[in-house]
């Protein structure tokens, strides 16, 4: 009778166990098979450098395959929706970037609320921006470039990334502090707009340092100046369009989140695994050498950040009066 119970309390805990057996074994397992990791921008621009670098940092630390996706347009929206709609199990992700919480403003109806459907996982970086030129255009400086616009008011197009970017925001700033008036030329991603500026299709433009720093090195293309509050190690001779403008300063950031709901163990390891690769010195190099820093915070601290910056940029766009373009 006694050996009986014994075995009857054994199957019964077996059997208590069974029906957590599949959660736990997910979870153990994952990641199991490669990894979407969506990019709202074209190929080729500051959000898809970072985002195809980190991704192989990534995936070597999970041990399985990170994959970028590219799903351009709206200014990262389509890219964001893709995440939102899918299923919160970790295996489809996305490279948030700033213009993802300016869209929520920016973009007067919006399928989704970004803060609200998705689960920040953690920040990757942030993104030092520049105000570049053909070497061809007249101005030098960023006081040289203020005095021809006020001499000529609309005379001068300014470009940007697509709609909703930090540098896209740029453009509208700077003509509201310097009291000037340029033509904003927005692009469907900035790959584009740097041809278009090294083919001198147009003179001027904000854009983030990745995509053009190779260009200023050999000469292509001149940094008029940083939107940083302080100078950059990348580019120590650049000033800050601060030094003339005073109070202007900008940057861009590029975070991983994943649909809302994604369990909490996914989100701690992946976001362990950047924290990880975050403080290796060789990946730290990387990030520098395309014009970018690491941005470390918590999955918390990340989702109390996309809130502050929602309502930090709604401030701008509400005031500027700005519409997608």
């Amino acid at each position: 009778m006694r050996i009986r119970r014994r075995k009857f309390l054994q199957w019964t805990a077996a059997s208590a166990v069974l029906p957590f057996a599949p959660r736990l074994a997910r979870a153990q397992a994952y990641p199991a098979h490669p990894i979407r990791l969506l990019v709202g921008f074209p190929a080729g621009g500051q959000v898809d450098i970072v985002a195809r670098l980190t991704a192989q940092w990534l995936g070597q630390q999970l041990g399985q395959t990170v994959v970028v996706e590219n799903k351009p347009g709206a200014g990262g929206n389509l890219g964001a929706q893709a995440v939102i709609n899918a299923a919160p199990d970790g295996y489809t992700l996305f490279f948030a970037a700033s213009s993802n919480v300016v869209n929520t403003t920016l973009f007067a109806h919006l399928p989704y609320d970004f803060a609200r459907d998705t689960t920040a996982i953690t920040t990757v970086n942030s993104i030092p921006l520049v105000l570049e030129a053909n070497p061809s255009f007249a101005p030098k400086t960023v006081a040289e470039l203020i005095a021809a616009a006020k001499a000529k008011p609309g005379a001068i197009s300014m470009g940007s990334p697509s709609a909703g970017t930090p540098p896209y925001l740029c453009v509208d700033l700077l003509n509201m502090m310097a009291g000037i008036k340029t033509v904003h030329v927005p692009y469907f991603g900035e790959n584009q707009m740097v041809t278009d500026l090294l083919g001198g299709q147009i003179l001027v433009a904000f854009g983030g340092i990745s995509s053009s720093i190779g260009h200023f090195k050999s000469g292509k293309l001149r940094a008029l100046a940083v939107t940083t509050a302080a100078r950059l190690g990348q580019l120590p001779d650049v000033p800050t369009v601060g030094e003339t403008v005073p109070g202007f300063a900008a940057s861009g950031w590029n975070g991983i989140v994943g649909p809302k709901n994604t369990p909490q163990d996914v989100v701690d390891k992946i976001a362990g695994a950047v924290k990880t690769i975050q403080a290796d010195t060789k990946f730290k190099e990387r990030l520098s050498t395309v014009g970018v820093t690491e941005l470390v915070m918590s999955a918390a601290d990340f989702s109390k950040f996309i809130v502050a910056e929602t309502e930090k940029w709604g401030k701008v766009v509400k005031f500027a009066g700005l519409k997608p373009k």
